[in-house]
């Protein structure tokens, strides 16, 4: 795996691009994007227009132009900027550059470019800095440096550009830009389907003043022009700030736009970059994890906790972390399963408080998952596949087309794949064994785990026959077989929710009467129900391992599929963008499969026995294409339970490279599907922690069984349970953990054979 031309800093904070390749336009600005939960702004150089895919994607901005797709919109550019030299404009996808380098700085959350160019028969020293504040989430700050040798005329453009690159059509219905009663320049429009406001503002500040200025306006770009002779030796300083608010933040956006454009130019630049510093500081020190003695691990694994990031909303409890995050409009900027089982953990353990929220955003979206079961013939709450702020379906019935005939493929992605409301309600538990926070369940968690499980038995079919429970028409995980019964991974998701309601309902009586007996209420829930839960849980279907093989079926049928692997499936491809899924698919009627799907359910469950786990992950690795980004972190946390070292250590640089080193499909049937994957992005944190750590909280006690891949030396990262906060270390020869004299409570801990306690302020050193 080459890394072409990203090359990493020796600290592993930095990703750099010493050569410019404009094919790789769409992945470039994706990886070198900046963002803060609430706007992502691609990592696009200050010229760029719709044509190289310049984008501000801006959260809770969700909005349908063409009747089929409704997702989040890309926003007017408030940072463009555009110069000429002697009348010749200056692009960096045409011009001559030497020395150039485009780089993200992850420690700082900083983008910035930089390259000697020649232009107009001379040479210009170029460099631009770029940020989206973390303190101030709706402001954007850019500094350009242009350094002159020789006497040219000098014309300089700084717009807000309203002709933007969208997936699915034109989400706005009227365009004002214009100029404010100071100088400062402003577009105002609006959404078309659901009348969201959008204001965005932009001034600047330079080092010398322009001999001339002039107000340029059209129908979508409102610019200043300023002109300059400049000479040998002259070096402009250009500091853009840009604010972006909607209706949908507050009463008055276009005033605390102003506002706040006014004090970012008070504070200036480098006040604000000293801002950004200290506010990524913050958050490294929750979530960095040093891995000492290998580089480009380091490198990739920075890289994807920082998306994860800045993908996530933390200033709402209401909006989702999107499946591409805000690095395009890819998949609606909405949550699937990927939230709560790849996003979340690497907060659960590091920021417990965005966990909460994360979970509160399901809490709030509860009435569109019952709207959904109630539409579909259903009770309690079916989770939308594909959620937006309000939680109803977003996902369309017909996503991909055979690229063969131009035919629609309809996909039951909405109404089979029933395991996004268990993932759900098994996160809400696991978020309460962690922090200890029954509070939450009282509040809130008891409604969504009780909901869950009464879709579940609503969904679930009796099978007098067998007097067993089964869920038929099934769409697990693995998404190429659709219309499958008794997938394992579901019905095991099932049977946990189930028990867990129950033991939550019998706790809820004997601790909190009052606020069972509210709920009960609420949702019309009653004692007879719970019981009929309890029995579903008990006579629920589950496959038993083949007492030779120990493989499980994925689900009924499988084993009786044609037995043949991925490479031999691409061999019988007629073109290289088919969907390889259902009805039609290649793989649809073999053994092979998108992604991990029983091997997933062993990620999130230890009940299984190791020659179990062994068996099925030797039989099921081979046969998975890994065709979604989530799948190889899934095969890396196993490798690492069963000791595959090498496996587990391949595995990791695949889920972690798929946006760096672009792996992955950009578009799948007839789909765009590319951008930041930002599952893979939250899972590579698990991967580290959870895999190579080998740490688990179980029973009230922390857990480590490690297995650091042959080259590294050393692994460091913070983790937060019920409250305490640890350091920890892993070295090839012992394990170090510190307990912060601010804990509130001992914690046990058990390493291999060795248990103890560490009350806080204590250390202990564990030879491995």
């Amino acid at each position: 795996m080459e890394l072409k031309n990203n090359l990493f800093s020796d600290t592993g904070w930095e990703i750099y691009e010493n050569t410019l390749e404009p094919e790789k336009l769409i992945n470039r600005g994706s990886i070198f994007m900046v963002g803060n939960g609430y706007l992502g702004y691609r990592g696009t150089f200050a010229e760029a227009d719709k044509d190289e895919y310049q984008a501000c994607i801006v959260s809770d901005t969700y909005d349908k132009a063409d009747d089929k797709w409704r997702e989040l919109c890309n926003v007017p550019n408030g940072l463009q900027v555009k110069f000429s030299l002697d009348n010749e404009l200056f692009s960096n996808y045409e011009a001559e550059l030497n020395n150039y380098q485009r780089k993200i700085d992850f420690k700082k959350g900083i983008f910035s470019y930089k390259s000697e160019a020649n232009i107009a028969g001379q040479n210009i020293n170029l460099s631009v800095e770029r940020f989206s504040s973390y303190e101030n989430k709706h402001l954007l700050v850019q500094r350009h440096i242009i350094e002159f040798t020789e006497e040219a005329d000098f014309s300089l453009e700084l717009a807000i550009e309203g002709e933007l690159w969208s997936l699915n059509g034109d989400h706005f219905k009227d365009y004002q830009p214009g100029v404010m009663d100071e100088g400062e320049l402003k577009f105002s429009t609006t959404t078309q389907e659901r009348e969201i406001a959008i204001e965005v503002i932009q001034d600047y500040q330079l080092n010398q003043k322009p001999q001339a200025e002039k107000i340029i306006t059209k129908e979508r770009k409102v610019a200043k022009e300023l002109t300059y002779q400049v000479t040998a030796g002259d070096k402009l300083v250009l500091d853009l700030f840009t604010t972006i608010y909607t209706s949908n933040d507050l009463a008055n956006p276009k005033k605390a736009a102003l506002d706040l454009n006014r004090r970012a130019q008070k504070k200036g630049f480098q006040t604000l970059k000293t801002e950004q510093v200290k506010s990524w500081a913050e958050l490294w020190d929750k979530f960095d994890i040093k891995i000492t003695g290998d580089l480009e691990a380091q490198a990739l694994l920075r890289f994807n906790i920082f998306h994860n990031i800045i993908a996530t909303p933390v200033h709402s409890e209401r909006l989702p972390i999107g499946a591409r995050g805000l690095s395009c409009q890819a998949y609606q900027g909405a949550a699937f399963w990927d939230q709560e089982i790849f996003n979340l953990p690497m907060f659960l353990y590091s920021w417990p408080e965005v966990a909460k929220n994360i979970l509160l955003y399901r809490y709030h979206t509860l009435p569109a998952a019952r709207e959904k079961a109630e539409r579909l013939g259903f009770k309690g709450a079916y989770y939308a596949w594909i959620s937006g702020k309000t939680g109803e379906e977003l996902c369309p019935d017909f996503f991909f087309e055979d690229v063969l005939t131009g035919r629609k493929i309809r996909n039951h992605f909405n109404d089979w794949q029933i395991h996004v409301s268990p993932d759900i309600a098994y996160t809400v538990w696991k978020y309460y064994q962690v922090t200890g926070d029954w509070d939450f369940i009282v509040d809130y968690g008891a409604e969504i785990i009780f909901s869950v499980a009464r879709f579940l038995y609503s969904r679930a079919y009796y099978n007098p026959g067998e007097e067993r429970y089964e869920f038929l028409k099934l769409l697990g995980p693995d998404e190429y077989h659709e219309n499958v019964d008794n997938n394992y991974f579901t019905n095991y998701q099932a049977k946990h929710v189930l028990d867990k309601a129950c033991k939550l309902y019998q706790r809820l009586e004997e601790e909190n009467l009052e606020q069972l007996t509210e709920l009960k209420n609420k949702i019309s829930l009653s004692s007879e129900e719970v019981e009929t839960w309890a029995e579903m849980a008990d006579k629920i279907y589950l496959f038993q391992p083949d007492p030779e093989s120990k493989l499980i079926p994925q689900f009924a049928g499988y084993f009786a599929l044609e037995d043949v692997i991925p490479e031999v499936l691409e061999e019988r491809l007629q073109d290289p963008r088919e969907y390889w899924g259902w009805p039609i698919g290649v793989a649809v009627h073999t053994q092979v499969i998108k992604q991990a799907d029983l091997i997933q359910l062993f990620v999130l469950h230890d009940d299984f026995r190791e020659e179990v786990i062994k068996a099925n992950y030797d039989y099921y690795e081979p046969r998975t294409e890994h065709g979604s980004s989530l799948s190889p972190s899934a095969y890396a946390l196993i490798a690492c339970k069963i000791g595959y070292q090498e496996q587990a250590y391949k595995n990791f640089l695949k889920s972690c490279s798929v946006d760096l080193y672009s792996t992955n499909k950009a578009i799948s049937g007839g789909t765009f599907i590319g951008g930041i994957h930002t599952a893979a992005c939250g899972a590579a944190w698990q991967m580290i922690v959870q895999g190579f750590a080998g740490f688990k909280y179980q029973d009230r006690q922390i857990i480590f069984d490690p297995l650091l891949p042959e080259k590294w030396q050393a692994v460091e990262f913070n983790l937060v349970v019920k409250g305490n906060k640890f350091k920890v270390k892993l070295t090839k020869n012992d394990l170090n953990i510190r307990a912060e004299q601010s804990n509130k409570s001992p914690q046990d801990f058990a390493v291999f054979a060795n248990e103890f306690s560490l009350a806080p302020g204590d250390h202990r050193r564990v030879n491995l």
